[in-house]
């Protein structure tokens, strides 16, 4: 490219300030000389970025990592403090048991009304018998009726307060419960394996609930983002063989695939009206290593790497040597 025509991309990158309008020149700068069926496009690598949050507010007890460090998932990198929520547990298993005795009292007083329920039943059945040889008068018999009534409804009593007692058994496991999961919860654990990032908060900091402490880096879910013009993107499909080349490691060819196409094109200006304007319409692709590849060059391969990525239009296309990659 000459050097009038670099100038006229640059100011018409200035003028657009456009994603597209900066691929359709990342586009025109990509290696020249290409063997049939093949693309390829400059970009940069990337890897997906987690963030490690609190779930509850709480002060920082202690960050056990650094930037740069290797994490695996699963592995404590933080803890809150958890000295209040460790005596509302103890509390909350304390209330638990009482509410169990609770139960077992008003299971007790069910026996007992059971117990005065047959006894009244058994006094009412003598009673009648008595009255009906005329050894007593019918008012006996009518207080030994309104006594079975009375100890029936002492036992519907008895047993209302036992189904209330077991409600509060399952309202305290319940408390319980949800005390051990926030006291677990204090463990800032590592969501994926990768490399931390940032560290943002420090030990001794109180922190709101969602408060963002490390942010972790997915090496292994890392790709690099180019565009091709719409008549080349047409032509790839999803999972195309491709090979990187970053330009820190001009020696290694990195195997891929096409992860991503996006359904989408993107163009400057918003309306093309010529057949030179449509000519910039860009669509992006995501090129994804070989998970093999990152998994055995974890400390070469690093986000925010430029390189190049040249990707298969056709089956049949043949790679040149100096992208052919070792081993096969």
């Amino acid at each position: 490219m000459n050097r009038s025509r670099l100038i006229k991309m640059l100011f018409f990158l200035v003028l657009a300030g456009s994603t597209a309008a900066l691929a359709y020149f990342l586009y025109l700068q990509r290696p020249v000389g290409l063997p049939a069926g093949l693309a390829a496009g400059n970009g940069r690598l990337e890897a997906i970025e987690v963030d490690v949050a609190t779930k509850i507010a709480g002060r920082l007890g202690r960050v056990d990592v650094r930037e740069g460090d290797q994490v695996q998932a699963g592995a404590v990198l933080a803890r809150l403090d958890a000295d209040d929520l460790r005596a509302q547990l103890r509390l909350a298993e304390a209330q638990a048991r009482q509410a169990r005795q609770a139960v077992n009292e008003a299971r007790a007083g069910v026996r007992k009304a059971d117990s005065d329920v047959l006894l009244a039943g058994k006094t009412l059945q003598r009673s009648r018998e008595l009255v009906g040889r005329g050894f007593i008068s019918g008012d006996k018999l009518d207080r030994d009726s309104s006594g079975l009534q009375g100890v029936q409804a002492g036992q519907s009593q008895a047993q209302s307060r036992v189904a209330e007692a077991e409600a509060a058994v399952a309202a305290a496991d319940a408390r319980v419960d949800s005390l051990k999961v926030n006291v677990n919860d204090t463990d800032l654990k590592a969501p994926i394996s990768g490399r931390v990032l940032y560290r943002l908060a420090e030990s001794g900091e109180v922190l709101a609930a969602g408060g963002k402490v490390l942010t972790l880096l997915d090496l292994s879910d890392m790709y690099l983002t180019i565009y091709l013009p719409t008549e080349i993107a047409g032509q790839v499909a999803l999972n195309s063989e491709a090979r990187i080349v970053l330009d820190a490691l001009p020696g290694q060819v990195i195997p891929g695939r096409v992860s991503f196409v996006a359904p989408k094109a993107q163009f400057t200006p918003r309306e093309v009206e010529t057949r030179s304007e449509r000519e910039k319409l860009m669509f992006r692709l995501k090129i994804k290593p070989d998970p093999a590849w990152l998994e055995a060059h974890a400390d070469l391969a690093k986000a925010g790497m430029p390189g190049v990525a040249y990707v298969r239009l056709q089956p049949d296309a043949v790679w040149p040597a100096n992208l052919q990659v070792s081993g096969k």
